[in-house]
């Protein structure tokens, strides 16, 4: 098909400022967000300022009594009546005493009501992080002073490091690690954590660790001192709020047997302890009266060991509870700001320390109870530390005769919802790559350890992202039918090309990890171009201009232009002339920076993709009529720079012309829409 030469086109110039050379003052996008920044400070008013130190100003000052009130006591009291055994549980799970729980549902939870910014999460201990707890420390003995110091230690750890990246703002660090190996790493800990309480089901002593076999083990050489009583009870307490659980989540109107389960638990094993005195069956024992006394963490010697840790915790932290705060923000109709809330947890894990509280973190089941009770604000949070200070200072006799299988049965309840099966099943039919992140997490955690789990699960997940940033997707792009728009000719095949002519369209910013898979590409696209789709205009037999479509590209770094540059000069050689269509500005200004739009030279950027397409076209005719035997002149330095300049002067001499009218057919389209229509395909959508 050959395209009449006098055929004319309407080009909109590139009329976007910039100065080439080096005479554009240097502008990189952390000095305009610190502009943006420091502009918004100045924009504050005493108000935000309070707002922003103290996020419950902002509930306080709009609350409604007669709305928010009543729906807040309900659900602090029915979430409190949930924590005081939760904390017990997790408690004895970190290998703390019960106590140590209960110090951790109190503090962390007031503290993080006035500094944290939501208003539905019920912050405490939690099964995951008691878990972390007690592997970190898995070489101290347990019922040692020691092991209770470095967990209290590690709160304070945990919290300076939570506000520092909340303060900094590097919430946006934790992006990094997929949610396919948190799943997986979840999942593990979940078995993991079931297995550690089957020592209070089967009434004999199993070794600490966070690895499957050695606790497979244990279970299976102590099986000669297995005793019936506990475990009966255990299975008959957990069957009871597994059942609750379920019929609190299917039915609405028994919503509230979901929170009342480890309350059950608790109130049908103590009873049937205080009936019929079972020996076989061991007791929480004595808990001490009274609210927490101040104290400044110690063994602060031991602080190099339990880095790592911290920083895992704080992953949990940001990864589980502030992805739930600002669920339940969405949902709740008002903005969260991570980094706040980050802020916020890391102010109340460090006044918990100081009041004998190990780390706390937000809970994912008892923030969807206070949800699902109708919490409005941070007042119900109030009403569960008043529930915990009220156990602490009046119901602690109780708690004696509570038996250590009821306490397991509430920790196994609580983590079999983590075991996410279904995640696996889902991204099993989606996509196999996270299907296999999350099975290399799982089963590293289980067999490995909970470190060296997280650590591979992470590794593999950053050597993903490393392998799609350095291996970007990179079209072909070709003209629709009847349009001026232009698409990836893999996609839509009825697309076609022009012969002479290959458009490229980056998908991806160009930095010095991706170059070099980009040259090599561009190379194999001059070769040999994609024939997927047909071909139009003047016959000619290899490459003249390369179309470089830049709108996908947000950045370009000094690797990148240097490349461009090498590219530039190869081409030349070859007598293959660079276009450059839709940059943005950043991009445009690091290129004209660097020289190379000068090199390449302003005649040849353009606003969109078919006013480079026209251009090239009309040249590739030039060419076309030039050479009737269809071969290019030979490669030599004095051919290409003539080539290169009578194709500057024509591309000069076309934006000076004012009576250039696009070329569209919008009747073509139409019929060939209505044909895509009567064959039952999608028509093309803008």
């Amino acid at each position: 098909m050959r395209t009449p030469t006098n055929r004319s086109v309407k080009v909109i110039p590139f009329q976007h400022s910039y100065t080439g050379g080096d005479n554009t003052p240097a502008t990189s996008s952390s000095s305009s967000s610190m502009l943006r920044w420091s502009a918004k400070l100045n924009r504050m008013k005493m108000i935000d300022w309070i707002e922003l130190f103290l996020p419950c100003s902002r509930w306080i000052r709009t609350y409604n009594w007669r709305e928010y009130l009543q729906p807040d006591l309900v659900s602090g009291v029915t979430v409190g009546i949930m924590l005081v055994p939760q904390s017990m549980s997790y408690a004895k799970l970190a290998g703390l005493q019960p106590i140590y729980g209960l110090y951790t549902g109190l503090v962390p939870i007031f503290v993080y009501c006035i500094f944290g910014s939501s208003r539905q999460l019920a912050v405490g201990p939690v099964a995951l992080v008691s878990l972390l707890v007690s592997n970190v420390l898995g070489n101290v003995d347990s019922s040692g002073e020691l092991y209770t110091e470095l967990a209290i230690l590690l709160s304070l750890m945990v919290g300076i490091l939570e506000c520092t990246m909340g303060l900094l703002r590097l919430g946006w660090l934790i992006r990094f690690i997929s949610h396919s190996v948190i799943s997986g790493f979840t999942t593990a800990s979940a078995i993991v954590i079931a297995l550690s309480q089957a020592k209070y089901f089967l009434g004999y002593s199993i070794v600490r660790s966070s690895e499957i076999i050695p606790l497979v083990k244990s279970i299976i050489s102590g099986a000669d001192k297995f005793s019936w009583p506990p475990f009966v009870m255990g299975l008959t307490i957990l069957a009871i709020m597994l059942t609750m659980k379920q019929l609190g989540k299917t039915r609405k109107n028994l919503r509230f047997l979901r929170a009342g389960g480890p309350l059950t638990a608790v109130v049908l094993g103590t009873t049937f302890v205080k009936i019929f005195h079972p020996s076989s069956i061991s007791l929480v024992g004595d808990i001490p009266q009274g609210l927490p006394s101040f104290s400044i963490p110690k063994e602060f010697a031991h602080v190099k060991s339990l880095i790592p840790t911290t920083f895992l915790i704080t992953g949990v932290a940001i990864l589980e509870s502030v992805g739930i705060a600002k669920a339940l923000a969405a949902k709740n109709g008002y903005e969260l700001d991570s980094n706040q809330e980050l802020f916020g947890l890391g102010v109340a894990n460090i006044f918990g320390s100081f009041f004998s509280a190990y780390p706390a973190t937000g809970s994912f089941s008892r923030s969807a109870v206070n949800n699902e009770s109708g919490a409005k604000t941070g007042l119900s949070g109030f009403v569960m530390g008043i529930i915990i200070c009220s156990a602490l200072l009046f119901m602690t006799p109780l708690f004696e005769f509570i038996p250590q299988c009821a306490l397991a049965a509430i920790v196994v309840s609580a983590v079999i919802g983590l075991v996410d099966y279904e995640e696996a099943i889902f991204l099993w039919r989606v996509d196999k790559k996270d299907f296999f992140l999350w099975t290399v997490t799982s089963t590293t955690t289980l067999f490995f350890g909970i470190e060296i789990g997280v650590l591979v699960g992470v590794g593999f997940s950053l050597a993903f992202v490393i392998h799609e940033s350095a291996n970007p997707h990179i079209a072909v792009l070709g003209r629709l039918p009847g349009t001026t728009v232009y698409r990836n000719i893999q996609q839509y095949p009825e697309a076609y090309t022009y012969n002479g002519i290959v458009i490229v369209r980056i998908d991806a910013p160009l930095y010095f990890a991706n170059t070099s898979f980009i040259k090599d590409r561009l190379r194999e696209y001059e070769i040999a171009v994609d024939q997927s789709g047909s071909r139009r205009g003047p016959e000619v037999e290899r490459i003249y201009f390369l179309i470089l479509e830049m709108a996908p590209v947000t950045y370009a770094d000094s690797s990148a232009v240097q490349a461009l540059k090498e590219l530039y000069q190869e081409y030349k050689s070859r007598n293959i002339q660079i276009a450059i269509a839709n940059p943005n500005g950043d991009v445009l200004e690091t290129l004209a920076r660097s020289g190379f739009i000068d090199l390449v030279g302003r005649e040849w950027c353009f606003v969109r993709v078919h006013d480079a397409v026209q251009v090239c076209l009309q040249n590739v005719e030039t060419i076309s009529n030039g050479l009737p035997n269809k071969t290019p002149p030979k490669p030599s330095i004095h051919n290409s720079s003539s080539f290169i300049q009578r194709l500057k002067e024509k591309r000069k001499q076309d934006l000076s012309s004012d009576d250039m009218e696009s070329v569209c057919r919008p009747l073509q389209y139409k019929r060939w829409t209505k044909r895509l229509q009567s064959e039952r395909r999608r028509p093309f959508v803008f």
